[in-house]
């Protein structure tokens, strides 16, 4: 496996090994030992989760408040998204700041998302499978989130939002300046 850093501190993309032959292809796409030696973490999963959308769902932006912050490891198994992160870390040099990657199911990347960023992504295929793996269980008390559109943000979903299919409760996340956050690191 490969790790690329990003503009973003802890914020990792993960590029898997690939055997290719006549027959397909082969790739181990998590192995928490070689995982956590090759990204320098101690990370264990408890939960993993998967998402089935069209063209044009906008999911997010979501994240967990402490004590049940969640880091994610992040892949799109069938079709193309663009997944999107704001570092919401109060104390970080990149407070505020986002991050987008194109996932697919041909390039095979994952995203590692670290505790205290929110994440997103919107649907850039016809459907798309969309699977992460979760390092605490979900809390729906401490579910919150970021205005998908905050002008301060400026994300460009490489859609036209006004066709977006977005649910009603991410259309009333606020902008980052009044979200709920207890990131202090």
């Amino acid at each position: 496996m490969k790790v690329i850093t990003t503009p973003i501190k802890d914020l990792l993309i993960i590029e898997p090994t690939l055997f290719n032959d006549s027959r397909g292809y082969f790739f181990e796409s998590f192995n928490e030992q070689k995982f956590n030696e090759a990204t320098g973490l101690g990370i264990h999963f408890v939960q993993d989760n998967q998402a089935y959308s069209a063209f044009g769902v906008l999911r997010g932006l979501h994240y967990q408040l402490n004590p049940h912050a969640q880091a994610k490891l992040v892949s799109v198994i069938k079709g193309k998204v663009l997944d999107v992160v704001v570092d919401a870390r109060k104390n970080s040099a990149t407070f505020g700041q986002h991050f987008s990657i194109e996932l697919s199911a041909d390039n095979k990347t994952q995203l590692f998302v670290p505790r205290g960023f929110a994440h997103g992504y919107v649907v850039l295929s016809d459907t798309a499978e969309f699977f992460y793996k979760c390092d605490n269980y979900y809390n729906k008390e401490s579910e919150v989130g970021i205005a998908f559109n905050d002008p301060t943000l400026n994300i460009d979903w490489q859609i036209d939002l006004a066709t977006a299919i977005i649910s009603d409760k991410d259309k009333l996340n606020p902008p980052l300046s009044g979200a709920k956050n207890n990131f202090g690191y």
